[in-house]
């Protein structure tokens, strides 16, 4: 995939975010792009901070979701991964040289203003709100991704709502072909399988 359609997922790997996350995950690749993110490689020998450096410089658009902000009950600290890794992909922009700079990114979050109170630096980059909904985040999602084509050939987000509600339902027999447990799906079997199911089932 060419580095303008391949997209850079930062957001929480929880099992509390998973009905966003993969809401967004299957959006994208409805769209014609390629997903990316930390959990594609399974790489003991290399730091996580290196693997992410490494995939933001292979993407040139990125999806940020800063909506979980709040304290740690056990820690009572906030979780900082996510602020992070916008600001290493914003640097990449500002910083880098060629294509680099033509990075494109969305930042998400809970409700759209919410970031004033916690990370203001970022104002003019309009965020949006997905209110922990997956039929908002998917419409946030496909809406910025229609303006990073040159076709205007991508499905109306209800449209691909349904048809996400259409791959959920069909999940377990997706496995049960592959003979995968569907409870315990790694990133990379879960992105296949997506993948395929739409490559497989006409728009129309």
């Amino acid at each position: 995939m060419s580095y303008s359609k391949s997209v850079f997922i930062n957001a929480p790997f929880d099992r509390k975010f998973q009905k966003l996350f993969y809401a967004i995950v299957f959006t994208i690749t409805d769209c014609g792009f390629e997903v990316r993110c930390a959990l594609e490689v399974d790489n003991g020998a290399e730091a996580r901070l290196s693997r992410i450096y490494s995939i933001i410089g292979d993407c040139m658009l990125a999806v940020h979701d800063l909506s979980r902000t709040q304290l740690d009950p056990v820690h009572r600290l906030p979780r900082f991964n996510m602020p992070l890794e916008l600001g290493i992909f914003l640097g990449a922009k500002r910083f880098g040289k060629g294509r680099q700079s033509q990075k494109n990114c969305l930042i998400l979050d809970t409700e759209r203003f919410r970031y004033q109170k916690f990370i203001s630096d970022i104002a003019g980059q309009d965020p949006r709100a997905h209110g922990d909904d997956p039929d908002r985040a998917i419409s946030a999602v496909r809406d910025w991704l229609l303006h990073q084509r040159r076709e205007v050939d991508v499905p109306s987000a209800r449209h691909i709502s349904q048809r996400y509600e259409t791959f959920k339902s069909e999940l377990p027999r997706l496995c049960r072909k592959k003979n995968w447990d569907r409870q315990r799906l790694t990133f990379k079997e879960r992105l296949s399988l997506t993948a395929q199911w739409i490559n497989s089932t006409p728009l129309g």
